[in-house]
């Protein structure tokens, strides 16, 4: 092996070290420090593989002088060896003397030009594993990060009060001020528990040219805000639950902030039905200027299907990934939305919901805790993880979103307009 391979290698090993060291948290590296020893990595993988190449042609010339001498009957030994691969050692193959009969015969066939079996032997093409581990699409709905957060480390619930109604002043009647009232209500938001456990085999965390295992920690922290960001919409108050958008809880003592009467029911999009939805959500003397559509990526789909009577498209949709604007009203993708657009979406599914996104609270109780075991299943060689957030969410605001659900299925529709085919 030549010394240049062998410094490469030798300043390869550093580098790896040094990864798993602030992987393992032995070593604090900032993010400025693994960026650099990661492009260092990559370059000397380049200088390595050039090195290789070198030697390679380097022995193929060797053994073509040996064999040349051969077929002119010089007495020699072929040694045929094999440049090794990183990790490997170099190693020489047995060495091959040849009889003076079978040198004379290999020389009278190269001098009439007829060609001759040197060597059997695999080509080996090198083997080569990518840095970093290309990651799936978007899982997780930024609708989590565009509520209100209010950090509580500590705390065991809260309570958010708003109001509900003001009163109306009129005429004095004899003598006596017209009596008005504000009602007020409140939400309580309580300490949930949610948590998330996954395990990776040790071998992971000893490649340090791959971030599987760097993955493996960030996939906790993603499990837990998919879970917040769902629970937004569907939670039903219950253990490890936010109060969510699309809840109907019951109970004498339990306060909504969200009137049902207020649902809208819609059969299907049309070029009709975001002013429906925009010009029933807020007060009387009012619109909302910062209100926001949570809605399902399939009906963000229907939407942009909608045409007028002319054939153009009814809506001018422009993406920006998780988020966008519909006629400029803007939109959070959230899959945990109904479909309203979907002929099977069962009557009173929840499909969307449109509001200011302030009026959703979600209170941080602690901070994310991500922790690590080698210890629960050492025998198997596998390393545990787990994370868990005590939060918890509600809305805040009196009737802060509406919301709208499926009215009827497209089956029901039809036998509605056909009832001969009942018959």
């Amino acid at each position: 092996m030549s010394e240049k391979l062998k410094r490469i290698l030798k300043r390869k090993a550093e580098i790896r070290a040094k990864l798993s060291a602030n992987v393992e948290g032995t070593l604090e590296l900032t993010e400025e420090d693994i960026k650099a020893l990661n492009g260092e990595l990559e370059d000397l993988n380049k200088e390595e593989e050039t090195a290789v190449e070198e030697a390679e042609q380097e022995e193929q010339r060797r053994k073509a002088e040996e064999m040349t001498r051969a077929a002119n009957g010089e007495s020699t030994t072929i040694n045929l060896r094999r440049i090794d691969r990183p990790g490997e050692k170099l190693e020489e193959r047995e060495s091959m003397d040849l009889s003076r009969e079978e040198r004379a015969k290999r020389g009278k066939a190269l001098r009439e030009k007829r060609a001759i079996t040197v060597d059997n032997s695999k080509i080996v093409l090198a083997k080569h594993t990518a840095k970093g581990v290309n990651d799936t699409f978007n899982e997780v709905s930024t609708l989590i990060d565009l509520v209100t957060i209010t950090p509580l480390e500590g705390g065991e619930s809260y309570q958010r009060g708003y109001v509900k109604s003001y009163g109306e002043g009129g005429p004095t009647t004899n003598k006596k001020y017209k009596r008005v009232n504000t009602e007020y209500g409140y939400a309580d938001i309580n300490k949930q528990k949610i948590t998330a456990y996954s395990e990776e085999p040790e071998e992971i965390k000893k490649l340090a040219d791959a971030d599987y295992h760097d993955k493996i920690v960030k996939g906790m922290s993603i499990a837990e805000k998919k879970k917040m960001s769902k629970s937004i919409l569907i939670g039903d108050g219950s253990t490890g639950e936010f109060q969510g958008i699309f809840s109907n809880p019951t109970g004498d003592d339990v306060q909504f902030a969200i009137d049902k009467t207020k649902d809208l029911e819609i059969t299907e999009i049309d070029d009709a039905i975001l002013d429906e939805i925009v010009y029933s959500y807020g007060g009387e003397e009012d619109t909302v200027a910062d209100a926001c559509l949570i809605l399902n990526k399939k009906d963000l789909k229907a939407f942009a299907k909608v045409r007028n009577a002319d054939g153009k498209k009814a809506y001018k949709i422009v993406n920006h990934g998780n988020t966008g604007t519909i006629d400029d009203i803007p939109y959070v993708i959230n899959s945990a939305c109904g479909v309203l657009s979907g002929k099977d979406t069962a009557k009173d599914t929840y499909c969307m919901a449109y509001g200011s996104l302030s009026n959703y609270e979600v209170a941080l109780f602690s901070p994310l805790e991500v922790k690590q075991s080698e210890d629960y299943k050492f025998e198997e060689g596998q390393i545990a993880h787990k994370g868990v957030v005590f939060a918890g969410g509600n809305v805040v605001a009196y009737n802060g979103f509406i919301r709208v659900k499926k009215a009827t299925v497209a089956q029901e529709v039809s036998q509605q307009s056909n009832p001969s085919e009942e018959i």
